[in-house]
């Protein structure tokens, strides 16, 4: 049986996607919401452009940090951004797609990891993580 490279969190969020785009596009706001619960974000960089970088530290609740870079593939607003996420411990691609339902959006994230059995390793706290992030995500476009 193989491995599955790929890691698929999706949610339907009631916001217009343009409003959603802007506050994944706008680094003030997305430093405000990105990551898990409880975690803060310091960006060095962010070049929303196809081969612009994205460099941040994120700040666990445990006083922990994670020094992250990402460099951005294809940017298609408000539809799609897509970033390579590049880290010693594992990488991947990651697809962030926003399609119209009505007044509301649809959420995907796709991660396609180089190595399946980093997926693998990493998935449960992935999953749960990017839940949280949405649930964040959420509270951000509601005003909260």
């Amino acid at each position: 049986m193989s491995i599955d490279p790929e890691i698929r969190s999706e949610r339907v969020v009631d916001a217009p996607r343009d409003d959603v785009y802007a506050a994944l596009s706008d680094p003030d706001r997305l430093a405000s919401w990105w990551g898990p619960k409880g975690f803060t974000n310091t960006f060095d960089e962010f070049d929303l452009r196809s081969g612009g970088a994205w460099r941040f530290t994120m700040h666990g609740p445990d006083g922990a940090e994670y020094a992250l870079h990402k460099q951005f593939i294809e940017v298609a607003p408000p539809e799609r951004v897509v970033l390579r996420h590049i880290q010693e411990q594992h990488g991947f691609v990651m697809t962030i797609t926003l399609d119209e339902e009505g007044e509301r959006t649809r959420v995907h994230w796709r991660m396609l990891f180089d190595d399946p059995a980093d997926a693998e390793a990493a998935r449960a706290i992935i999953v749960r993580s990017n839940e949280e992030n949405f649930d964040r995500l959420e509270a951000h476009l509601a005003g909260g």
